[in-house]
């Protein structure tokens, strides 16, 4: 094993515990984390078996295999970016949602308190006799 490959491997080691480790302590979700402890396992994959990259870049008619390893890495990361694009609209619109709500409840709330009040104020009227 050459000295890369071991610096790929403790990389990827490396990853796979940064990214258990923010799971565990809940600073970083699950379905994100899944996404990431699968990159480390491709880092850790591709650092074992070095020869995987020139084997697939040759199946696919590219002639320098790492140019392959640029090329998917930069499609996951445009994926992921997309990703979290829509998961921070979809969050942007729920607290507009939510913000909405709450003036409408807020809107209704003073009205309530006001009858409530004037009720209160208002002398109690005795039946006639």
């Amino acid at each position: 094993m050459k000295d890369y490959h071991l610096t790929v491997l403790v990389l990827g080691f490396g990853l796979a515990y940064a990214i258990l480790h923010l799971v565990r302590r809940d600073h970083l979700y699950i379905r994100q984390g899944v996404f990431w402890i699968i990159i480390a396992v491709l880092t850790l994959g591709l650092a074992i078996w070095p020869w995987l990259i020139d084997t697939i870049g040759a199946a696919l008619g590219i002639a320098y295999g790492p140019a392959l390893l640029f090329l998917v890495a930069t499609l996951v990361l445009v994926v992921k970016a997309l990703l979290a694009d829509i998961a921070t609209t979809r969050l942007k619109r729920d607290i507009r949602r939510l913000n909405q709500r709450i003036a409408m409840l807020e809107a209704e709330r003073p009205a309530t308190s006001a009858e409530v009040q004037g009720d209160a104020h208002q002398p109690q009227r005795r039946a006639a006799s």
